[in-house]
């Protein structure tokens, strides 16, 4: 397989991997709000920020909340009637808002500098 077919393939697996509609999620975080905050910032250290996550972090997160293989009686019950289009839909929401800092390496940053 060429690279140019291999890298095209890679990107539709990428996309296609990220199906969940934010304007979806965003309607469907209104619950999450008073806990996680409107756009996924949370108003306290006491709950998680979800602004900037990895999609498929979140993907799972809610996953593993909802079988139980994460455990945390708060969240339990949020998660018990969400289908995993709810999830994808959260997860591409929360996702593409701004909030957790990259750190950037200097020496991967263009300096402007010749």
């Amino acid at each position: 397989m060429s690279k140019v077919v291999y890298a095209v393939f890679l990107m539709g697996f990428a996309i296609a991997a990220q199906a969940g509609n934010p304007e979806a999620g965003k309607e469907k975080s209104r619950t999450c709000a008073a806990c996680h905050g409107a756009d996924g910032n949370s108003p306290t250290a006491d709950f998680p920020r979800l602004a900037g996550q990895h999609y498929d972090y979140l993907v799972k997160t809610l996953r593993d909340y909802k079988t139980g293989k994460r455990k945390n009686a708060i969240m339990a019950p949020q998660v018990a009637n969400l289908s995993q289009r709810d999830f994808e839909d959260l997860a591409a929401f929360y996702s593409a808002q701004s909030g957790l800092v990259v750190r950037k390496n200097p020496y991967l940053v263009h300096s402007g500098k010749p």
